[in-house]
């Protein structure tokens, strides 16, 4: 889900730059209210974050996929959390790993950042609190949803580019969305499920003092 430079316009990756600068000062201010105890707990989340997304799935077409751990970040602490930390592991992800580029850096934080662990995160909360299923269940169908919408929309961004700005993405819509959300539908989406479902349900039988701090947490202010 990563774009590489080239793949987006300069307009594109303007706008996402200029869209991401609000988003990022929340984001960070967001973390003065984060109480001592959780400070380890982002850190091991951002690491765990940056080592999933290690793990390349193949997919049909010579391609690869990979699950990205924001909704576990947003159902542990809180999307905003998760913002944070993908915002640094993309950073580190970029400079030193070429993996995703410098130019579509904020649009890459923007779909992995921001729209997955929101999306996820809102999904889990609404099958928990609304249709009262399961927290580990609601977690990983959160999972799901949170990483298939953000490489539709990833799919979204690149398959516009052939309309508003030629010689960048050469693929329009009709191949650029398919692609990008079938693979993840089938192979990385899956995958974050049982993650996502599997650490919700340990953490809660290990750790369920972890829940309780993130209700504190999301009360505040």
């Amino acid at each position: 889900m990563h774009i590489p430079d080239g793949y987006l316009g300069p307009y594109t990756c303007a706008l996402f730059y200029i869209v991401m600068i609000p988003i990022w000062y929340k984001a960070f201010r967001w973390l003065k209210g984060l109480k001592p105890q959780q400070v380890p707990l982002l850190g091991v989340l951002t690491a765990f974050a940056f080592l999933v997304m290690m793990y390349n799935l193949p997919v049909p077409g010579g391609t690869t996929a990979h699950i990205v751990g924001g909704t576990i970040i947003a159902i542990l602490i809180d999307p905003w959390a998760a913002t944070v930390s993908l915002t640094i592991v993309l950073l580190i992800q970029a400079l030193f790993f070429g993996d995703g580029g410098i130019t579509s850096y904020a649009a890459n934080v923007f779909n992995m950042g921001v729209v997955l662990p929101f999306v996820g995160y809102y999904t889990y909360r609404f099958l928990t609190k609304r249709v009262g299923l399961d927290e580990v269940i609601s977690a990983g169908i959160g999972a799901y949803v949170g990483i298939v919408t953000a490489a539709t929309v990833a799919g979204t961004e690149l398959g516009i580019q052939p309309y508003i700005q030629p010689g960048y993405c050469p693929y329009t819509l009709s191949v650029s969305v398919p692609a990008m959300a079938i693979a993840h539908l089938l192979t990385a989406g899956p995958a974050a499920a049982v993650v996502t479902g599997a650490v919700v349900w340990y953490v809660r039988k290990s750790r369920p003092d972890l829940f309780e701090m993130r209700k504190i947490l999301r009360t505040r202010g």
